[in-house]
């Protein structure tokens, strides 16, 4: 008899265990698949408002650059960025056929022009202003 009460307790110890440990699993799972979700629904919204037509209004140098460069990109600097990934514009030279990235919860911007060269920005993205600083300068552009 005491045996067959031992072999119970354990099965019934036994089983609480395992059922303990699949519900751990699965909440961390759950755990782990509302935090992507968050991460992604973040990087969509910033995405949202970065889909638009941007024009240059500040141009703040970290480097020396001549006063026609720096007039050349406030006369002439846009960019526009589609919802499919794609971007297109003029800085100090035209971009016909770019892709953006959007990392870190919005707060990076990757560019590649048409031939794959990368320009990292810090972002800065909000309804009608969007701000990129980058190692050469801090540019700033209003939405048109």
């Amino acid at each position: 008899m005491t045996t067959s009460i031992l072999m119970s307790f354990f099965f019934v110890t036994f089983y609480c265990l395992t059922f303990n440990h699949k519900i751990m699993k699965n909440f961390k799972l759950f755990t782990l698949v509302i935090a992507i979700a968050v991460v992604i629904v973040s990087c969509h919204l910033k995405r949202d408002k970065l889909v638009n037509s941007w024009k240059v209004t500040a141009v703040e140098p970290k480097e020396s650059v001549s006063d026609s460069t720096k007039s050349a990109i406030l006369a002439n600097g846009m960019l526009t960025f589609t919802e499919d990934g794609h971007v297109t514009g003029y800085l100090l030279r035209e971009i016909t056929d770019g892709t953006y990235a959007l990392t870190q919860k919005g707060k990076k911007l990757v560019i590649k022009d048409e031939v794959g060269t990368p320009y990292v920005c810090e972002s800065t993205i909000t309804d009608d202003t969007l701000i990129l600083d980058t190692k050469e300068a801090k540019l700033t552009f209003s939405k048109i």
